[in-house]
């Protein structure tokens, strides 16, 4: 798990080594342990390392093979390159280190491209061919890792965050409307390739970006599981779809536990976190670390749940550390979180997991989290109104049930001038519903959740926060091969017993019912889903500052109106209106943007 950034030059002139520097000090906390840059003309990559698979310097990056002429940057984590390791080996390939980006080198030569389908786990990949020229960008297929691109005419540069972008400088700050209008509707969702920034994108998941040396590029995405019923399960019972399942999610957790140091695990107290940590204790891990924390209730909303979670650690006999954080710590954790944002979140969750993270990177480097049940399980409400739905039909029924606004009341919130000219994110969806590989709506929308909704909220939530304090986490709910395997389930067994229906059959034979048979919680942070306070207070400057007085993409009308009513219409899906307007405009200033 690390931090990379480069940049490619087509215009005759070498590489700026110093935009690449800065933009390796941004990225500084992603990997604490090492830093390297490489230079070669018009290429020149940064990286920065977090030593968690072969400690010693043979695991230090850039890595060169010289013999194969390849230099690569990776962040992340193979978890069956032990495996590829043997298979490389038998190929006649020798190997310097014990390390997984190793194997990834190697792995490219002998596979080229398709080296992606043989690699389980999570990976940002940039590749530099010397004898070509052509440079190889690869990401994971959940979009794991994350990979931001700025491309100008004659250069393309590349880095983990958009921060680090932005200090290289010469990036096209201007708001991206499309953008903008995702993340009003889709709570602060913004699908690749798009970001809020005009002069910013990122590579897709499961995607394979070729660069040539003339600065040419195709691009194609090489995973997407159907979300159909499979011959191979026919005949399937309930009881056989919770075997299977169950295996698959232990091999997943089993997985995640290649490290050269000890691995954790974040439990808030939920079905998902719970059956990791259980499954970690079954197989045998002793001393398991486990974290969780806790707010000062606001408004009559509690801020934790660790009764749950209590009683987890007690019945697996964790190690397990509480982390309860006063409304003063969390306001003054804000701007850090806020800082650690690629791009901006206005989920409550990415304060919490910050602070948590904090806490948790005192003691430990790497831990297992339950980001990505819901959307491959199906436990979020909006599913089961889509029941008995066809994919086109279903398209209004996911718009009326997850979008913040449509796009008529987009107007009510929006100066002309931000306005986009059709409903882009209504678009969207329908694009994404009615593409083939979906039998029913409810298919349709864990698809479209799992690659597009799970990859920029959840997922980027958690890499972002994890990793500004350096630490690795890991989702084994995002196994590529346990995906695939609940892509298949019929959906009324999925949205059975209120929703993630097999899983929580697979939960009862691993972890106490009282875990499972309650309502369904939210990370609880009260002081941000329930503004007021220091915190209302900052909220209500970013918007009155001068700043977004000049930058003017809200009606003075509608912000006004928000302001005078703070908490009005909150719900756990939604969230605070007014905190989604302040958390853009505090992002864009703490960045220095307009």
């Amino acid at each position: 798990m690390c931090g990379l950034c480069g940049e490619v030059r087509f215009d005759g002139h070498a590489a700026d080594v110093a935009a690449v520097q800065r933009m390796s000090q941004t990225l500084a906390p992603r990997g604490p342990d090492g830093e390297g840059v490489w230079a070669q003309g018009r290429v020149a990559f940064g990286h920065r390392r977090l030593s968690i698979i072969d400690l010693s310097a043979c695991g230090a990056q850039p890595m060169q093979d010289p013999e194969l002429g390849l230099t690569a940057v990776f962040n992340g984590c193979i978890y069956n390159y032990p495996q590829l390791r043997e298979e490389l080996t038998g190929y006649g390939y020798r190997f310097t280190s014990t390390s997984d980006t190793e194997v990834i080198v190697k792995g490219y030569h002998r596979w080229g491209t398709d080296v992606v389908d043989h690699l389980v786990g999570m990976f940002a990949v940039v590749v530099h061919e010397r004898d070509t020229g052509r440079v190889v960008l690869m990401r994971d297929r959940l979009g794991i890792k994350p990979l931001y691109l700025a491309e100008t005419p004659g250069r393309l540069r590349f880095a983990s965050s958009l921060p680090a972008l932005l200090a290289a400088g010469d990036v096209d700050t201007t708001i991206d409307p499309v953008a903008l209008h995702h993340y009003l509707t889709w709570h602060a969702v913004v699908p690749a390739p798009h970001t809020v920034l005009q002069g910013v994108r990122k590579l897709p998941p499961a995607t394979v970006r070729v660069v040539e040396r003339d600065g040419t590029s195709r691009e194609h995405r090489y995973w997407s599981p159907d979300h159909v019923r499979r011959e191979q399960f026919a005949g399937f019972s309930e009881r056989d779809w919770e075997d299977a399942v169950l295996e698959s999610l232990r091999t997943a957790v089993r997985r995640r536990t290649v490290a050269d140091v000890p691995v954790g695990v974040l439990l808030s107290g939920g079905l998902d976190s719970s059956l990791i940590t259980a499954l970690l204790a079954e197989q045998g891990q002793q001393d398991l670390a486990t974290y969780s924390i806790g707010f000062e209730s606001v408004g009559g909303r509690e801020g934790d749940e660790f009764e749950y979670s209590d009683v987890i650690a007690q019945r697996f006999g964790t190690d397990h550390h509480r982390i309860r954080v006063t409304g003063d710590e969390l306001v003054g954790a804000l701007p850090h979180a806020v800082g650690a944002m690629a791009e901006p979140m206005v989920s409550h969750d990415v304060v919490a997991f910050d602070l948590l993270s904090q806490q948790v990177s005192q003691t430990i480097k790497v831990v297992q989290s339950g980001q990505g049940a819901d959307e491959v399980f199906g436990g979020y409400h909006w599913y089961p109104p889509l029941t008995g739905l066809t994919p086109a039909q279903g398209v209004d029924a996911y718009a009326r049930a997850f979008f913040d606004r449509d796009h008529a009341q987009m107007a009510q919130v929006l100066n002309p001038q931000w306005m986009t000219a059709s409903d882009v994110s209504r678009e969207f969806v329908e694009r994404h519903f009615t593409r083939p590989g979906a039998d029913t709506a409810v298919d349709a929308a864990l698809r479209l959740d799992t690659e597009v909704m799970l990859v920029d909220d959840p997922v980027k939530r958690v890499d972002n926060t994890t990793m500004a304090w350096g630490l690795e986490a890991r989702v084994p709910f995002l196994d590529h091969e346990l995906v695939e395997l609940a892509a298949a389930i019929p959906p009324e067994l999925q949205l059975a017993n209120g929703g993630k229906g097999i899983l929580k059959q697979v939960g009862y034979r691993v972890i106490p019912r009282e875990v499972i048979d309650r309502p369904k919680g939210y990370f609880p942070v009260p002081a941000i889903t329930h503004l007021e306070g220091k915190v209302l207070g900052l909220v209500r400057d970013a918007l009155s500052s001068q700043a977004a007085r000049d930058r003017a993409l809200f009606r003075p009308e509608y912000v006004e109106g928000l302001l005078g009513d703070p908490n009005g219409g909150l719900t756990p899906l939604r969230g605070n209106k007014l905190w989604q307007l302040g958390l853009l405009e505090m992002w864009l200033q703490q960045h220095g943007i307009g």
